[in-house]
């Protein structure tokens, strides 16, 4: 009994502390960058799908969902078709790196991570350069089963995450600077 109590305290005491650091962020006016303007007052975007240089197969077209979610989400511009857009974002992803980070034998891994890497580029309409920048990365790691199927989900699992960090990454970097 005693032993319950003290845990149900310990939670407390940290949720307590948890809860007293993030109000002391908020107060003292901490905020993450980006999230404000594009260059040029651009108000309607096209998102292009990210050319794929990769051999992981549909990460562009996660990449690509999760950055126009990122855009509509702050709501600072319209996502619009190619022939409407005020400004054109298109990509690269270069490539992903894999490693691994934890063995359970010398030649077997028991987790793995994965980096993705991406150039990026606003345009106007006409080609003009508003905007870019390279080797934008992102890292997850997945863990490795001992079925190969198995590690393959987890390592599909682990690109839609950081495929969404590389969005969120993309986006305030380009709203960063105006």
């Amino acid at each position: 009994m005693i032993n319950l109590q003290h845990k149900s305290i310990s939670t407390t005491l940290v949720a307590l502390i948890l809860l007293s650091y993030l109000l002391g962020l908020a107060a003292c006016g901490y905020r993450f960058s980006g999230g404000g303007e594009l260059p040029g007052n651009i108000h309607k975007v096209y998102i292009s799908i990210f050319e794929n240089k990769s051999g992981e197969t549909g990460i562009e077209m996660l990449l690509s969902n999760y950055l126009v979610n990122q855009f509509t989400r702050f709501k600072t511009v319209k996502i619009v078709k190619r022939d409407e857009a005020e400004a054109i974002l298109t990509g690269t992803i270069k490539g992903t790196h894999i490693r691994a980070i934890a063995h359970e034998t010398p030649n077997q891994p028991a987790e793995e991570s994965i980096t993705l890497y991406i150039d990026v580029e606003m345009t106007s309409p006409d080609g003009r350069l508003l905007w870019s920048a390279n080797d934008i990365a992102a890292t997850d790691t997945y863990d490795v089963a001992p079925e190969k199927i198995r590690t393959e989900q987890n390592k599909r699992s682990a690109i839609a995450i950081l495929s969404e960090r590389a969005a969120e990454r993309i986006y305030y970097r380009l709203t960063d600077q105006f």
